[in-house]
């Protein structure tokens, strides 16, 4: 395979950005210090339940908004806590939200992938994309995914170090720019989601506490959301090719999913062949999937009659649909090619696939207990708690403290992954304290979208974070935390205060933020 770096045309960065390198450099040290992550996530486990065991004893002031009751941090230590630990460690392992999606779809991913399909395809994207083009489309692909629940983590990040490594390009920049776009800019979506109405109904109900007739539409922040994609392609793409890429050139690439090799050769005939079938075959998956969808009597749609709404069937199905749409074409390719002859070939690559998810396995096991531990514990609710009371007895402008909702989301993002859950402990306190100094819901959760986006990418706390770590290895065995986080870094921060900055323009120019949204309350 070629371990040929990028191009020396691409732009160095200023003194400044060398400055900023050596830092990154620094991070990256310390961070590929500490423990493996598997062995990580076991030390702050048993941080969460000595912790837990001693503020157990205390008794805390803030309310619950879950319970309506004074916040109380549940002891791991205690005899029942480690029994319902141990009686529970196969379900929380089995059950850990990214489990199943990730094997279920690299089973479909991996035949495409074997097959030669992937690369093929990918051939005739790098033909007519020029390379400048590559990164924004990229970032702008791993932007679309969120439409599709957490394919773009599955699907989309391990598609940018194949993209970029044929290219010529450094795969990891390729993983971070797509990393960027699926996880650092979540809340910039230029299609509807399920994450819409999810928030949309957490914000209704902190809204109602001091209005109860106060009404928010699912789709209140779907113009500022497809605004923001081009903040976020514009500096992803900036700090990818001028800070990211330079950075990681000095990096060689020491391995590589096997057979994977710089596409530079055109396509046979048959290969040429067997990509228009394949292709011809996942259009028509498309179609009939579409045809199943049209109808009002569709059990693909919701009660409501709404196909993407959170709990709508076609939205639970993503991952099975996901396997079959490259299955399917993978079949048909590879039959076509000549990369497969017989079932065995079929069955040898999917076991390939999975082979390479073993050390994600180890890591996966450990990271859902600690979850698990962590959620027991009330731990991360007492923490987002105690900041929305700080901020709310800081009394500050409506521009600061809007500023400020940003802040206190993004740190809390940190030890706090989901959305929903983040949004269900500070909804309640927020949106009311928000109303009653003039600010409406709408931008308050438009602040909170901001602060729930762009730290995940460097949070190891995040459930898919060390499936990444997983990918990087690929390429760079002696990948770890601090070298994903170091390369993260610069993303977190340029878009936590690009977005910021963005959001304050377009409310002082007045811009709708959506549908029914007001920037004032009443």
């Amino acid at each position: 395979m070629s371990s040929e770096q990028p191009e020396q045309s691409l732009p160095l960065p200023r003194a400044e950005l060398r400055r900023a390198s050596r830092v990154l450099d620094a991070l990256e040290r310390a961070g590929n210090k500490l423990p493996d992550p598997a062995v990580l996530f076991v030390l702050l486990a048993a941080v969460v339940v000595v912790l837990s065991a001693a503020l157990a004893t205390l008794t805390f002031s803030e309310i619950d908004p879950r319970t309506k009751q004074p916040l109380v941090i549940h002891s791991q230590l205690s005899g029942k806590a480690i029994t319902e630990f141990l009686s529970t460690m196969v379900q929380t392992f089995t059950s850990f939200p990214p489990l199943g999606v990730v094997l279920v779809a690299l089973l479909g991913v991996g035949i495409a992938e074997r097959s030669g399909f992937i690369n093929a395809g990918l051939k005739k994207v790098l033909a007519v994309t020029p390379r400048v083009l590559l990164t924004p489309m990229l970032i702008l692909v791993a932007i679309a995914s969120h439409t599709a629940a957490d394919a773009g983590y599955v699907l989309v990040i391990p598609l940018g170090g194949v993209i970029f490594q044929a290219a010529g390009r450094h795969p990891l920049a390729g993983i971070a720019a797509a990393f960027a776009g699926v996880s650092g800019g979540f809340s910039a979506n230029f299609i509807p989601s399920s994450l819409d109405p999810l928030l949309q109904g957490l914000t209704q109900a902190g809204a109602s506490i001091l209005d109860p007739k106060r009404t928010v539409n699912p789709l209140c922040n779907w113009f500022f959301c497809s605004a923001s994609c081009l903040v976020i392609v514009a500096v992803g793409w900036y700090i990818t090719d001028r800070v990211i890429e330079p950075r990681v050139a000095r990096t060689p690439v020491d391995a590589a999913p096997e057979g994977e090799q710089r596409m530079t050769a055109a396509l046979t005939p048959r290969e040429a062949r067997a990509l228009w079938l394949a292709l011809a075959s996942m259009a028509a998956s498309v179609a009939l999937l579409v045809a199943a969808s049209v109808p009002a009597s569709s059990p693909l749609r919701a009660p409501s009659g709404q196909l993407t709404v959170s709990g709508a069937p076609l939205m639970g199905a993503i991952v099975p649909l996901i396997f079959l749409f490259f299955l399917v074409p993978g079949l048909v390719y590879g039959y076509a090619a000549g990369t497969f002859t017989s079932h065995r070939d079929v069955i040898d690559g999917m076991s390939k696939t999975m082979s390479t998810m073993a050390y994600y396995l180890v890591m996966a096991f450990f990271a859902a207990q600690f979850i698990h531990l962590f959620n027991r514990s009330n731990l991360g609710a007492l923490l987002a708690l105690k900041g929305a009371a700080g901020l709310q007895a800081l009394a500050l402008p409506s521009a600061v403290t809007i500023v400020g909702v940003i802040l206190l989301t993004a740190i809390t993002d940190i030890l706090i992954g989901s959305a929903s859950a983040k949004w269900a402990l500070l909804a309640p306190i927020l949106v009311p304290m928000l109303m009653s100094i003039g600010i409406s819901p709408e931008l308050t959760q438009a602040a909170y979208r901001i602060g729930d986006s762009t730290t995940n990418i460097i949070s190891p706390l995040m459930v898919y974070f060390p499936l990444v770590v997983v990918f990087c290895q690929k390429y760079v065995k002696g990948t770890g935390i601090g070298t994903l986080v170091a390369l993260m870094v610069p993303y977190s921060v340029t878009f936590l205060v690009a977005w910021t900055l963005f959001l304050l323009a377009y409310w002082q120019l007045g811009f709708p933020l959506g549908l029914d949204a007001p920037y004032v309350y009443p």
